[in-house]
């Protein structure tokens, strides 16, 4: 048999671990990660403070990371952990590259993708496909 994956608390627990080195260069504290196939394949933290570009979050880093190990430009199939809930812009990315489920440590109300009066992450959309599935685990 396989080995059995890691508790999703596994994972956000090294998410809330980028946040916190971000946290340390002045950005906020949001770390996320990119499983795929059960392995990590990409991480990412917030730096849009020291790149001085906006795009810089935490879940676009390793979403970007993350195409450009496994060398293609969609993600279908894997998973997005994040320390905090997507907000907007990382939601329309989420959902162009396909990602098919996501786990947050904690909700974002007032820009969350999935929270937030822009629910971009559970719109139907023909265009993108399926939303992803999205746990939210607060601690």
């Amino acid at each position: 048999m396989p080995p059995s994956p890691p508790d999703p608390r596994y994972y956000l627990q090294r998410c809330r671990e980028l946040g916190a080195a971000a946290a340390r260069h002045g950005e906020s504290a949001v770390g996320a990660l990119v499983v795929h196939e059960g392995v990590i394949v990409a991480e990412g933290q917030e730096s849009s403070r020291r790149t001085q570009d906006i795009t810089y979050h935490a879940e676009v880093v390793a979403i970007r990371a993350a195409c450009q190990a496994l060398h293609q430009p969609k993600l279908a199939g894997a998973t997005l952990y994040s320390s905090h809930e997507p907000c907007i812009l990382c939601s329309y990315v989420i959902r162009h590259v396909g990602i098919a489920r996501v786990v947050v440590g904690r909700p974002s109300a007032h820009v969350g993708g999935l929270t937030s009066a822009y629910p971009v992450l559970s719109a139907e959309l023909p265009i993108w496909g399926p939303p992803p599935l999205v746990h939210i685990l607060e601690p």
